[in-house]
């Protein structure tokens, strides 16, 4: 792969010209094929095989209004009362014309007397509006539309508010906040790093142009792989964090390799052998640990695997094919003018020292400082936040807390209990009858209404209220309670099916069937990892070492993810409320892309110390003098990382919000403690079984270099690709630029 990476390289590099005119053509072809791509398929909210899936379908068949998505409009009064005439033919204006919306199926009135929807005090009132649309039909004009119908009853002094999916649609940022300010974040570093405006603008433009072509691909594969909307996010989070990332190493080592006298096309091509093949074995494992969430087995969240895998595919290519046109183009200007700034770093050199000195003790205080993060996970739970978490002026938390307030909180997150029944006959009724009696007097139900039948007569439903908020934990025990207690001894002897559904519940059966299969995941990710490290490395020890403290920085992840949303330390500065429940498909997220990231920086860190080890060095200088040369890349690449991914943290969605900063969080423990502190220590503990592999194991798995050692220089005036750090070290003063001495990073 080395030398097959140095020849790309060098040609790509020779003919730049050439290369960027067929880049941008590509480019133009990619886009023309994106205009012309299909509108994507809706988003599949489905849990096979759960309950909440089974009740689900029945509506669908039966019941078509309950099956699509809906929204609730809230009307309110600070004064007088809406049972007044001038208040109420406002209101009922307003539903008539929601009414006549386009895809609108039904729309409550708050006024009917067999089912009001008005408080007692009569300042409340509130009205279902649904849809036939399913989840991915909704746009932002669904939402608008819906806002501006009921905004006219603001005419007679009506307060309006709204919450619901089509709501959402509505009000979703448009404006890329977190991707400028993760840009502008790196920028600063990058220029911090190299003290080079050319080495910045070709690192940034390799990594914008990768997550560019990734957003193209996921919108042409969007209708065919039926690509969730959420992994574009996913995949510019992850594609601009990796991709500077890669563009970085990939320049550093170029900038290196010329200040060491390699011609420009050596240079090009020794930095593709070495850092270009660390930088595929990294993308390697993120796409193997991301595309792992299939095994969860839910649509959605294996879905959003591949998105974000086809996003990181691409800043992989673009590192690889990009960077030599940007480097051909800006050679003279990419040349190092200090050897200071390409030479190894005497900072990190000391530090390595440090911490290989006595390497049980920065063993021991890493694993400290990790389980010290990881704490709070012991009582993380999963489940969905509601509106009640969103920020105070915010239309869906006013519309929550007038609900809460006029109705009980439990109101806003109804159970749909959907039941085959075989007639309407008298005896059906009467066991329906005993089933709602049952269901009322089981604690945690504010109100249980009749079972009504559909119009086929094929199913009754029966809408369930909580005493609870969706997010509460008490309305999940309430929820296995119903299924494993009271529904089954109210239905033993009449022998009717009973499935407890509606988006509350489809959250719960959500989370579990993610909290089942999350071992079986960690096992595959985890497997693959390490024969793949096996297959870079040569190594037996390493990858198992390597994946014992990824597991660690996971669940680091995971307690500083708790820590914020659960318990609420620093939520008041991102504009959240504590006892917020983490999302049910974050952590499988967090630890798939953690995972691969991580392994990330172990690939750029364990590939230099084991080249210096096949140079000659003992294992502890080996990572003495590894760490000197790649500790300040590692540090800043980790940095710029956990920029772009904290930067999410100022969108106002919980769920954007909670991935950031749980990713930028954990990225920056990962790098500061283990891959600076733990890896350099364990590897020096190590030894020489650190590079060791048994004999059959060696023969299986195939051989991929990352150290580009068979990589040849064609201008013979080109110095050798790595040279010794003994030759700074006999030096004090920096060479001058015509002695061309060889100098590393």
């Amino acid at each position: 792969m080395s030398d097959y990476l140095a020849r790309l390289a060098r040609t790509i590099t020779a003919h730049w010209k050439r290369s960027l005119l067929v880049a941008v053509v590509v480019l133009v072809g990619l886009g023309a094929l994106a205009a012309t791509a299909s509108e994507p398929p809706p988003d599949e909210f489905n849990v096979p095989g759960a309950e909440s899936q089974e009740a689900l379908d029945l509506f669908s068949d039966h019941v078509p209004a309950l099956a699509g998505v809906d929204a609730t409009v809230v009307f309110s009064t600070e004064d007088g009362n809406l049972n007044q005439p001038e208040q109420k033919q406002a209101i009922q204006g307003a539903l008539a014309e929601i009414k006549q919306l386009p895809d609108v199926l039904t729309v409550d009135n708050p006024y009917d007397a067999k089912a009001p929807r008005i408080s007692q005090d009569g300042t409340v009132a509130a009205s279902d509006v649904r849809y036939h649309l399913e989840f991915g039909d909704v746009t932002s004009k669904t939402g608008e539309t819906l806002e501006n119908a009921a905004k006219t009853a603001e005419s007679a002094g009506v307060e309006v508010a709204m919450r619901g999916v089509v709501v959402d649609a509505a009000s979703q940022q448009e404006a890329p906040l977190g991707e400028l300010i993760g840009v502008a974040i790196a920028i600063v570093l990058l220029s911090l790093l190299f003290r080079s405006k050319a080495a910045m603008a070709a690192t940034l433009v390799g990594a914008l142009i990768g997550v560019a072509v990734g957003q193209v691909l996921l919108t042409v594969l969007a209708n065919p792989l039926g690509l969730p909307a959420f992994a574009s996010t996913i995949a510019i989070m992850l594609g601009l964090g990796a991709g500077i990332d890669y563009s970085l190493l990939i320049i550093g080592r170029y900038r290196e390799q010329a200040a060491a006298g390699d011609s420009v096309r050596d240079a090009a091509a020794k930095a593709a052998a070495t850092a270009g093949s660390a930088v595929v074995a990294a993308g390697l494992i993120v796409m193997v640990a991301i595309a792992g969430l299939l095994v969860i087995g839910i649509p959605l969240i294996g879905k959003m695997g591949i998105g974000a895998a086809i996003g990181v595919a691409a800043v992989v290519v673009s590192a690889l094919t990009i960077l030599p046109i940007m480097i051909g183009a800006l050679s003279r200007r990419l040349q190092p003018k200090k050897a200071d700034h390409v030479r190894p770093s005497r900072g990190f050199e000391k530090w390595a020292t440090l911490v290989t000195r006595r390497p049980w003790l920065s063993v021991g205080a890493g694993v400290l400082i990790l389980l010290v993060f990881a704490f709070p996970m012991l009582d993380m739970r999963l489940g969905q936040p509601d509106d009640g978490n969103q920020a105070e002026d915010k239309t869906q938390r006013i519309a929550y807390d007038k609900i809460s307030d006029g109705f009980g909180a439990g109101t806003n997150g109804p159970f749909l209990i959907a039941i085959p029944v075989p007639d309407e006959g008298a005896k059906t009724k009467a066991e329906l009858k005993q089933l709602n009696q049952d269901l009322t007097s089981a604690d945690g139900v504010a109100s249980v209404s009749p079972a009504a039948f559909s119009e086929d007569g094929e199913i009754a439903t029966i809408f369930l209220t909580p005493t609870t908020s969706p997010q509460d934990k008490e309305t999940s025990d309430l929820l296995v309670s119903l299924r494993e207690d009271v529904i089954p001894d109210a239905t033993a002897d009449s022998g009717l099916e009973v499935f407890v559904g509606g988006s509350t519940a489809s959250f719960e059966d959500f989370s579990t069937k993610t909290s089942d299969r999350l071992p079986l995941f960690i096992a595959v990710v985890i497997g693959l990892s390490v024969l793949l490290l096996m297959a870079a490395f040569r190594s037996f020890w390493i990858p198992l070492v390597s994946a014992v403290f990824n597991l660690l920085s996971v669940a680091a992840a995971y307690g500083v993810v708790a820590a914020i949303f659960r318990d609420g330390i620093g939520a008041n500065l991102i504009g959240i409320d504590s006892g917020v429940p983490i999302i049910s498909f974050i952590p499988v997220m967090i630890f798939a892309i953690l995972f691969g990231l991580s392994m990330d920086y172990n690939v750029f860190l364990l590939s230099r110390i084991h080249e210096a080890y096949n140079e000659g060095d003992g294992p502890r200088e080996s990572v003495i003098h590894g760490v000197a040369r790649i500790g300040k890349i590692v540090l800043f690449a980790g940095l710029i990382m956990s920029s772009v991914f904290l930067a999410f943290g100022t969108q106002p969605d919980v769920t954007t919000k909670m991935f950031g900063l749980g990713l930028g969080l954990a990225v920056l423990i990962d790098v500061l403690v283990v891959r600076l502190v733990v890896a350099p220590a364990v590897v020096s503990l190590l030894g020489d079984k650190a590079w060791w592999l048994p004999g059959w194991l060696d023969k299986i798995i195939p051989n991929v270099s990352l150290e580009g050692h068979l990589v040849e220089n064609e201008d013979p005036r080109s110095k050798p690709l790595a040279p010794d750090l003994k030759d700074w070290e006999e030096k004090d003063e920096t060479p001058e630029p015509e002695v061309r001495e060889p100098e590393l990073v």
